[in-house]
C-alpha cells in the first residue's frame, strides 16, 4: 500500500463482503507497517487468551480455542497501530503545526506513533519536547488556577481500558468534578437512557451464545460488515440453520447481503458466498420507530383477531402480567397512531410492514440489533423504547436466544461507563466511592460531550484532558468545536498517534504518547494485563505482545496516576503504588464496581468473564421494579423546528457514516472498497434520480450546506456527486469530512447524542466543476 492515493474513480462493487478482497486489503496493511512479520505473530493473538484484546470494535468472541478471531478491520486496526514509523522531536522541529493543519487527517496519523511528550510554543508555532514531570507539572498547575473544578473537561475514549478508566474517574471525582464527556455521548448514549428506563440497564441484554438460539435477528441502522465485521459469522450461520435474518437500513450495505468466509477454504476456492439476510427493509432516514409502530399494530390487530376466534395469543400475556407495567396505555397508542402516518413516515408500504410483522410474530425467540443508524436522531430515545415495547409484547427479553442488543462501536466504550465514566453517575456509584476512599464525592451532573463544547465556547471550562481520541474531529459543528479547544488556556491529548486534536490547541498544549492494546506494558512487577468488556458484558484481559516504539511512551493508567499525583498528592490513594501492579487497580474495582467481585482470579478464566445483566436475569433495576412500556406517540414531523424555521424546504436529507478503510476518525485509506469508492472521501452518495431533479449530473461537484435557523453558515466544499442505490429524499457521505454541517444544537432528545444521521441539506453548485469517471 503507498501513501499516495489511487486516482480517483468509482465503480459498483459487485463481490461478497470478506473473502478474497478483505484478504488482499489486509495483506497491503501487513505489509505496509515494516514489521510484517512481527506484526503477523501478533495478528494471531488478537483476541486469543492470552493475547491482546483487537483495538477495534466491541463485538464479543466465540468460545471456541484456537481459531483465528480477527476480522478484516480488526487486522487493519492492528497493523496501524503496530506501524515501525514514529513520530518525534525531529519530526515536529521539521512541520510547525500551522503547516500541519494543511494535511488530511489520513496524512496526520500515517506518520506513524507518537513518541515522546511534546509542548506546544506558540511563540515558534511548533510542539517542543517536555520530560513527563514537566508535563505533569504544568497540567497541575492549570489546573490549580481553575476557579473551581467545574472549568476543567475530562474526555474518554472507548479505547481505554477499564484500568485507565477507572483510575481517571477516581482523579477526577477526587480533584472535584463530573465533567466527564466521553465517546458514548456521540454514539450510544441514546441506548444507555431508553434502556435505563424500559428495563433499568443500559445495556444489551443478550450473550454472544444467544445468537445460536435465535428464531429471529431484526437488525436495524447498522453496517456490520464495515463496524462489527466480526458479527457477519453468526448472522450467516443463523440464515444457514433456516433463522430469519432481517435487515432495515436504507443501504443495501454488502455486508447484509452476502459473505465469503475466508476461514472456509472451499468458498474461497469456489469463490462462492452465504447470503446474510432473508428479508431486507428500507425506512427513510428517521422512520424506523415508525416502521417499529406499525409492527405493533399488526401484532395487536392479529392478537384481537386471535382473541375473538379463542386462537392461540400473540402476545405473552404471563410474561406481561408477570414482568411489566404501563401495557395498557402503550397499546391505546398504538390503536391511536394512524396507518397514514405510519406509512408516510416509516418511508415503507403497509405491506412490507406487515410482513416483517409476521416473521417477528412467527419467530418463538427474536434478538434486535441496531447500531447508530438508529442512535443519532432527535428522537433515539423513543425509536430504542419502541424496539423495548415489540419485544416485552412477546416476551423476548430475559430468555436464551431473544433479547436485546445495542452493537457497541469502540472495544471498550461500554466498559469505560461501567468504570464510572459518567456526567450523571448513579448515587450508588458515588456512594460506594465515598465509602471506600474516604472523600467527599461531587454530586452535581457534569458535562457531557455537547454541554462540554459550549463550556469551552463560552470561557466557562479552560481546561481540556483528552484520554485518547480525537475530539476535535469526532465531534459535530467543527468550526465549533475547533473554537472551542482553542479558547482553552490548556489542552492535553492522550494519545497513540498525531490527529487534528493536536493541532487544534490552547494557549498551552501538551502531547502525552501513551502505549496502544498492541504494546507491551512493562510496570515495576512484571509485564500487565489490562482488561476491557465486550457488548455482551464479557470482561477479558488483555496482554500487548509487541515491543513500544519508544522508551519514553507510558501506559494510559501510569500517565493518569502521573497527573493525579502531580495535582493531588497521594489522595485519595497512593498512585504510584497502584501502577506497580494492576492487580491493585482491579482491587479497588472489585470493591467499588458491582460485579467485579473476585476480579483478578475470575479474569484469569479463559474469554474471561461475565459481568451479568439483571434485565437478561428478568429483574428489573427500575423505579416500579418491572420493565416499563414506553407510550410516546409518534413525531409530527422529523423535520427540527430550527430546519422549518428556515423557510426551506431540504433538497436532501444526509446521514454521515464510514467507509470500509476507516475505523471512527482513523482513515486507513482514502479506498471504500464494498461502495466501489477508490482515492478519495469528499464524495456524496445520492438517488440518480434526485441528482437529476435538482438540476445536476453523476461526476458533478457541489457544495452542502445543512438547513438551521441559528444564522450561522455550515458549508463543505467540493463534493463529487455519485449515482448511488439509496432511496429518493436520501443522502450519504462520510464523517469526519461532514460534521461541520451538524449543527451543535441538534442533538438528541435525552441523549445529547448529534443528530448525525439526519442532516437537512441543500445543494450548490461548487466553484470547481471537475469531475471524476
Amino acid at each position: 500500500m503507498s501513501l499516495q492515493p489511487a486516482r480517483p474513480r468509482y465503480k459498483p462493487y459487485t463481490g461478497a463482503a470478506a473473502g478474497w478482497g478483505a484478504l488482499r486489503s489486509v495483506t497491503r496493511f501487513w505489509l505496509d507497517s515494516k514489521q510484517p512479520f512481527k506484526n503477523l505473530r501478533a495478528l494471531l493473538k488478537t483476541n486469543q487468551n492470552g493475547g491482546f484484546d483487537c483495538p477495534g470494535c466491541a463485538w464479543g468472541d466465540s468460545p471456541e480455542d484456537g481459531r483465528i478471531k480477527f476480522c478484516e478491520n480488526g487486522a487493519k486496526a492492528v497493523n496501524w497501530e503496530a506501524t515501525k514509523r514514529g513520530v518525534g522531536a525531529t519530526f515536529f522541529a521539521r512541520y510547525s503545526v500551522s503547516e500541519l493543519r494543511r494535511q488530511s487527517d489520513y496524512w496526520l496519523e500515517y506518520q506513524g506513533r507518537l513518541t515522546q511528550p511534546m509542548r506546544y510554543d506558540g511563540q515558534t508555532d511548533h510542539y517542543v519536547p517536555v520530560s513527563w514531570d514537566e508535563a505533569f507539572a504544568l497540567i497541575a498547575r492549570h489546573l490549580h488556577n481553575l476557579e473551581t473544578p467545574n472549568q476543567a473537561e475530562f474526555y474518554t475514549s472507548g479505547r481505554a481500558s477499564n484500568e485507565a478508566a477507572f483510575l481517571y474517574q477516581l482523579f477526577v471525582r477526587a480533584f472535584g468534578t463530573n465533567n466527564f464527556p466521553d465517546c458514548s455521548n456521540m454514539c450510544h448514549e441514546a441506548s444507555g437512557v431508553a434502556l435505563g428506563q424500559s428495563v433499568g440497564v443500559g445495556k444489551g441484554s443478550v450473550t454472544f451464545a444467544d445468537f445460536e438460539h435465535a428464531d429471529a435477528i431484526f437488525v436495524f441502522g447498522q453496517n456490520p460488515g464495515t463496524n462489527h465485521p466480526r458479527m457477519l459469522e453468526p448472522l450467516r450461520e443463523a440464515v444457514k440453520r433456516g433463522a430469519q435474518v432481517v435487515c432495515f437500513n436504507p443501504l443495501k450495505e454488502r455486508g447484509l447481503e452476502r459473505f465469503q468466509h475466508p476461514q472456509h477454504a472451499f468458498e474461497m476456492l469456489s469463490n462462492g458466498s452465504r447470503p446474510l439476510n432473508t428479508a431486507f427493509f428500507r425506512p427513510a432516514l428517521g422512520g424506523d420507530m415508525a416502521a417499529l409502530r406499525g409492527m405493533a399494530k399488526f401484532l395487536l390487530q392479529w392478537e384481537r383477531e386471535a382473541q375473538s376466534k379463542g386462537e392461540a395469543a400473540v402476545f405473552d400475556h404471563a410474561f406481561i402480567a408477570e414482568h411489566t407495567e404501563g401495557v395498557d396505555a402503550y397499546l391505546a397508542q398504538v390503536d391511536a397512531t394512524p396507518w397514514a402516518q405510519i406509512e408516510q413516515q416509516s418511508g415503507l408500504r403497509l405491506d412490507e410492514i406487515e410482513y416483517a410483522a409476521r416473521l417477528y410474530r412467527d419467530a418463538n425467540r427474536v434478538i434486535i440489533c441496531w447500531a447508530m443508524g438508529l442512535t443519532q436522531h432527535h428522537h433515539s430515545v423513543p425509536t430504542i423504547q419502541e424496539i423495548v415495547n415489540l419485544q416485552l409484547l412477546r416476551g423476548n427479553v430475559g430468555r436464551p436466544g431473544a433479547g436485546l442488543c445495542p452493537v457497541r462501536g469502540h472495544s471498550n466504550v461500554q466498559g469505560d461507563r461501567t468504570m464510572g465514566i459518567n456526567d450523571r453517575p448513579p448515587a450508588a456509584l458515588l456512594d460506594a466511592l465515598e465509602q471506600r476512599f474516604k472523600f467527599r464525592v461531587p454530586r452535581e451532573h457534569g458535562h457531557n460531550t455537547v454541554e462540554a463544547i459550549n463550556a469551552m465556547l463560552e470561557g466557562r471550562s479552560k481546561v481540556f484532558i483528552g484520554l485518547g481520541g480525537n475530539f476535535a474531529q469526532a465531534t459535530p459543528d467543527s468550526p465549533r468545536t475547533h473554537a472551542a479547544l482553542q479558547h482553552c488556556a490548556l489542552t492535553v491529548q492522550i494519545s497513540t498517534k498525531l490527529n487534528r486534536s493536536h493541532l487544534t490547541t490552547g494557549t498551552d498544549a501538551l502531547i502525552l504518547p501513551c502505549l496502544g492494546r498492541t504494546d507491551i506494558d512493562r510496570q515495576a512487577e512484571g509485564p500487565q494485563a489490562v482488561t476491557v468488556e465486550d457488548s455482551f458484558s464479557m470482561i477479558h484481559a488483555s496482554y500487548g505482545q509487541l515491543e513500544p516504539l519508544s522508551t519514553e511512551m507510558r501506559s494510559e493508567p501510569a500517565i493518569i496516576a502521573g497527573i493525579a499525583k502531580a495535582t493531588l498528592g497521594n489522595h485519595p490513594v497512593d498512585w504510584d503504588a497502584l501502577i506497580v501492579h494492576y492487580d491493585r487497580i482491579r482491587e479497588l474495582i472489585a470493591d467499588t464496581i458491582p460485579g467485579f467481585h473476585e476480579f483478578n482470579r475470575r479474569v484469569q478464566h479463559p474469554g474471561g468473564f461475565h459481568l451479568g445483566n439483571s434485565a437478561g436475569d428478568r429483574r428489573w433495576s427500575t423505579a416500579s421494579g418491572r420493565a416499563n412500556f414506553a407510550p410516546h406517540p409518534l413525531p409530527e414531523t422529523l423535520l427540527h423546528e430550527k430546519v422549518r424555521e428556515t423557510g426551506e424546504q431540504p433538497d436532501l436529507i444526509l446521514q454521515t457514516l464510514r467507509s470500509h478503510d476507516q475505523y471512527n476518525t482513523t482513515i486507513y485509506s482514502l479506498d471504500d472498497r464494498y461502495r466501489g469508492v477508490r482515492g478519495q472521501r469528499e464524495v456524496v452518495f445520492a438517488n440518480a434520480e434526485d441528482i437529476g431533479r435538482l438540476g445536476y449530473e453523476p461526476g458533478q461537484k457541489v457544495d452542502m450546506v445543512s438547513l438551521w435557523a441559528d444564522g450561522v453558515e455550515r458549508r463543505v466544499s467540493g463534493f463529487t456527486l455519485l449515482a448511488y442505490d439509496i432511496p429518493p429524499g436520501q443522502a450519504a457521505a462520510y464523517y469526519p469530512e461532514t460534521n461541520p454541517l451538524v449543527p451543535l444544537d441538534s442533538f438528541g432528545e435525552g441523549s445529547f447524542t448529534p443528530t448525525s444521521k439526519f442532516v437537512a441539506i441543500r445543494l450548490e453548485p461548487a466553484r470547481d466543476t471537475g469531475r471524476i469517471l
